[in-house]
């Protein structure tokens, strides 16, 4: 069922706005195999629609297993709330040896960028003509806000995080995968290499 009321019908704000100044890294996916936990991770922005306005959600996803590493919901698109996702991410987990982003200004800040160098992270940076490099975050907003965020009307943060939480402990432990031979996401994460054939586990970047 449609909840045309609850279906945004303004303008978009914009997530990845670059700022003029900061260093823009290479891209460094090209014809890499990705095919283990913690080589590459990504990190993306959306806005989440509330009763009234806008709140903004930063994801941390590895990339080979799809699992939500860390997440933080912000009112504003300062980095600070972004390097917080980062930073548990990596006191959980560990560093990984690629961060992939794309251009906006919350990935090119000086806090984002050292946080990484400072743990030996090689930075990677989407360019022009690069944008299935997001598939796999863009999925998953698109399946946040249809099975959760369009479902209701938050009127707060603290709403708006409490639902997002359930979403995302469902996403990471129980919502099946077809590309992880139909295991959720922290499953294959912990197992490593062990749910799927090396066809399934890799992901080719073109």
């Amino acid at each position: 069922m449609r909840l045309m009321g609850l279906m945004p019908i303004y303008q978009k704000p914009n997530t990845s706005k670059a700022a003029k100044g900061h260093k823009i890294y290479p891209y460094l996916l090209r014809g890499l195999r990705v095919d283990r936990p913690n080589q590459v991770w990504c990190a993306d922005i959306t806005y989440l629609p509330m009763r009234r306005g806008f709140l903004y959600l930063v994801a941390i996803m590895d990339w080979h297993t799809r699992k939500v590493l860390a997440w933080r919901i912000s009112n504003t698109l300062e980095a600070d709330f972004c390097v917080e996702a980062l930073n548990e991410a990596i006191h959980r987990f560990g560093p990984p040896e690629i961060m992939n982003t794309d251009q906006g200004s919350q990935f090119t800040s000086f806090v984002w960028t050292d946080r990484l160098k400072r743990v030996g992270t090689r930075i990677s940076m989407d360019g022009k003509g690069r944008f299935l490099d997001n598939i796999f975050v863009e999925r998953l907003w698109r399946s946040l806000k249809y099975e959760c965020v369009y479902l209701h009307a938050w009127e707060t943060g603290s709403e708006a995080k409490a639902g997002i939480k359930k979403w995302m402990e469902f996403y990471n432990h129980k919502r099946p995968h077809s590309a992880l031979g139909g295991k959720p996401p922290a499953v294959v994460y912990w197992r490593r290499n062990e749910t799927a054939t090396p066809d399934q586990q890799a992901q080719r970047v073109a």
